[in-house]
């Protein structure tokens, strides 16, 4: 793997070491625990990933530029030159370093530099905020800088420095505190940031160089520090109280909500959604602490505690049109609530051509979830597939003419459950293939030739539907089963991660190393059985939907070194996609509906002014424009809210239909609250006033199909489409 290199060992005494002089109060070394895992790590990579030959001897370089962006996401610190020396310095010598020494001085060499331009920087900014600002200037400032270059000197820095603290006053004036107060807060901030950074330890730093390059293979590796292993073992064990969240850091240092925990807190809630930012956390009585650049660790710390406690977060929505648009959250921490986690139903009544009610039914299901380690109830011991099957049984009691399945909220979650689900709807057959790094290929298939449901189905994604949910809405795409309706695709995460504890893979000395971190690796890659992977595309709906999810950098394809979308051989099974001669009437009566209907001329309009804040990719630094920006802003909402409440006065009625385990549990009065389910395009954040124009269509695309099965011109081997029995026949 490595040329030449006895040569390049012996350059290595001769490399001058560019940040010796830059220590400031830390003396970071790699132990001997840190080699051995380093070493260990290079070999998983090159051996179990599934993208393994994907980093080349040339590629190693780039390991600096990639670790410099980890440690400063949004090029403020370092600069051009910084770069260029680094890659200088240790460029040549990184892949030695790594595979055959398990040396990552390399990255305390960079992170002291990064620390001692943190600390001059923040001694500037002190001296900046005592001066007078103008605010009538005609400047802007770019608020996201992920993909710019390091200023090129020093004056550029300090100029883009200026810019930035003007953008962050103004963001405070504009509503409306002082400017004496603003200047508080900016210095406050800071101060953290200094703190944060001084607590950042060794196994920081290596958990952060060795991710880097983890994800130079793809965006879903990571190495894991032996703290950060073990909050992880406790995150997915949920045994902790808390707002059932799970976070994340993204690019820019910012908390990110990675995933709403069906049944908790967040989730009941309905105010917080995936991909909004943490901004800050407060605890009652306490001060608002802001959480940007601190540890993920520090702020999982900060929102856990005791049942029934509270604790408030300052959340910046991930849809929101306004860059800084806050609002603050409190929320009461609560074990999860494991009958809301679970299906839900409802029948909807939709009137035909006379005026009479069709019922439709709707099952929400926002995971694929399965039994507890520990089940010792029947609300335990319950799965995704039973729940679904029970209401199924219930909604065929009272006669609905067909059923929608919503997984817009869907992340994934057992694929043995989506192979399962899939079986109610599809005699025997193959649901997913699954390939590994070696080519190795698994058929799983459903066994059971019994079918639950062989009526009308269609199937709700949205952007979020990843992973699981796409290989159930993708099967049954391929089989005929079931109408796809939705954002442009679904998220696109077609590949399987596995978490390997390092102290496994250690070779054997005659001393243990002590604790150990872990690597998450991304070893398997699903496909459909139609041969076509999931990944980065997604699965496409028969029937798309306009939508401002289209329009956020959220799937698969807008994370970097994702793996590629490709396609194997089919596999033998009994079905085909829906004839076009059926889906094309029911595309064309929607894209109708679209055109005209007074609810799609309102989300247009939504996302007309999202992406036009979208792409205005410069904030204005003039305080008189920012305040009208801010004006018509408050205006557009107001008027969008007076839309909203009066398009919701004719959603259709409909009904809830129940588990017989929540209604057990309802009797005893442990009543299950409301749920915030809808729209993901719907910005309003009030459950009482709601309307869910995604499923309002897919309702009406269900009635157009069953329209349509009646009228032998569009069946296909003499049965009806959407129905198990044309499966039969096919």
């Amino acid at each position: 793997m490595i040329p030449s290199l006895l040569r390049r060992l012996a350059l290595l005494a001769l490399l001058p070491v560019l940040c010796a002089s830059a220590a400031i109060d830390r003396d970071y070394k790699t132990t001997p625990v840190m080699r051995l895992e380093v070493r260990t790590l290079v070999q998983m990579l090159e051996y179990f990933h599934y993208n393994k030959d994907v980093v080349s001897s040339a590629d190693y370089p780039q390991l600096v530029t990639d670790y410099m962006a980890e440690l400063d996401p949004q090029r403020l610190f370092f600069t051009a030159p910084d770069e260029q020396a680094l890659r200088r310095q240790f460029g040549p010598r990184v892949e030695t370093d790594l595979a055959y020494l398990g040396n990552i001085d390399t990255a305390f060499d960079i992170f002291r530099l990064y620390e001692q331009r943190v600390q001059s920087r923040t001694s500037w900014i002190f001296d900046e905020l005592k001066k007078e600002s103008d605010f009538t200037t005609k400047e802007h400032y770019a608020t996201d800088r992920s993909k710019s270059p390091w200023p090129a000197n020093a004056a550029e820095a300090d100029d883009l420095w200026r810019r930035r603290l003007k953008f962050e006053l103004l963001s405070d004036l504009i509503n409306d505190k002082p400017l004496a107060e603003a200047k508080t807060i900016i210095r406050k901030r800071y101060e953290r940031m200094l703190k944060n950074v001084a607590d950042i330890d060794a196994s920081d730093v290596q958990e952060m160089y060795l991710s880097s390059l983890t994800r130079m293979y793809d965006p879903h590796s990571s190495y894991f520090s032996a703290d950060t292993f073990e909050d992880f073992g406790i995150q997915m064990k949920l045994s902790l109280v808390g707002i059932g969240a799970i976070l994340g850091l993204e690019d820019d240092g910012n908390c990110v909500v990675r995933e709403i925990v069906p049944g908790g807190p967040a989730d009941l809630s309905g105010q917080i959604k995936v991909k909004d930012k943490i901004l800050a956390v407060q605890q009652p009585g306490a001060e608002n602490i802001e959480v940007i650049g601190m540890k993920l660790r520090r702020i999982v710390e900060m929102i856990r505690g005791h049942k029934d406690t509270k604790v408030t977060l300052t959340v910046q929505p991930h849809d929101s049109a306004e860059p800084t648009k806050q609002k603050s959250v409190t929320i009461t921490r609560d074990v999860i609530k494991l009958n809301s986690a679970r299906a839900q139903a409802a029948i909807y009544d939709l009137p035909d051509a006379q005026g009479q009610p069709i019922p439709i039914g709707v099952i929400t299901l926002n995971s694929f979830y399965g039994p507890s380690d520990d089940a010792d109830t029947k609300e335990l011991r319950s799965t995704a597939a039973q729940d679904v099957a029970e209401l199924i049984g219930k909604l065929r009691q009272q006669n609905v003419r067909a059923l929608v399945l919503d997984l817009r909220r869907n992340g994934g979650g057992l694929l043995s459950e989506a192979i399962n689900l899939t079986g109610l709807f599809i005699g025997q057959g193959p649901v997913v293939q699954v390939r590994d790094s070696l080519n190795r290929l698994v058929v799983d298939s459903d066994t059971n030739p019994g079918i639950t449901y062989d009526g009308p189905l269609a199937v709700l994604t949205s952007r979020f539907s990843a992973s699981a949910s796409e290989i159930f809405a993708g099967a049954l795409q391929n089989y005929g089963r079931a109408v796809i309706i939705g954002d442009s695709t679904t998220h696109g995460k077609g590949t399987v991660q596995a978490v390997l504890e390092m102290k496994n893979y250690l070779p054997r000395t005659n001393q243990a190393p002590g604790k150990t971190g872990a690597a998450k690796l991304t070893v398997q890659k699903f496909y459909l059985p139609n041969g076509s992977s999931t990944q980065k595309k997604g699965v496409t709906p028969d029937i798309p939907l306009p939508s401002i999810d289209d329009y956020l950098p959220i799937g698969e394809a807008d994370l970097p070194h994702a793996l590629v979308w490709d396609e194997i051989k089919s596999a033998p099974f009994d079905g085909h996609p829906l004839d076009k001669a059926f889906i094309q009437p029911l595309l064309q009566a929607s894209q109708e509906r679209q055109d005209s209907e007074q609810e799609f001329v309102y989300l247009k309009k939504q996302i007309a002014r999202f992406k036009e804040r979208q792409e205005q990719k410069l904030i204005t630094l003039n305080l008189p424009e920012r305040l009208a920006q801010k004006k018509a802003d408050d205006e557009f909402k107001k008027l969008m809210d007076a839309e909203r409440d009066r398009l919701a006065k004719y959603n259709f009625a409909h009904r809830e239909i129940k588990l017989d385990t929540v209604l057990a549990a309802e009797a005893s009065g442990k009543k299950t609250p409301a749920t915030d389910d809808g729209d993901t395009d719907t910005a309003d954040d009030s459950i009482t006033a709601k309307i869910d124009i995604h499923l309002r269509e897919t309702l009406r695309v269900v009635t157009d199909a069953l329209r349509l099965s009646k009228n032998p011109l569009y069946w296909a081997n003499g049965a009806a489409p959407l129905t198990a029995a044309s499966l039969k026949k096919s």
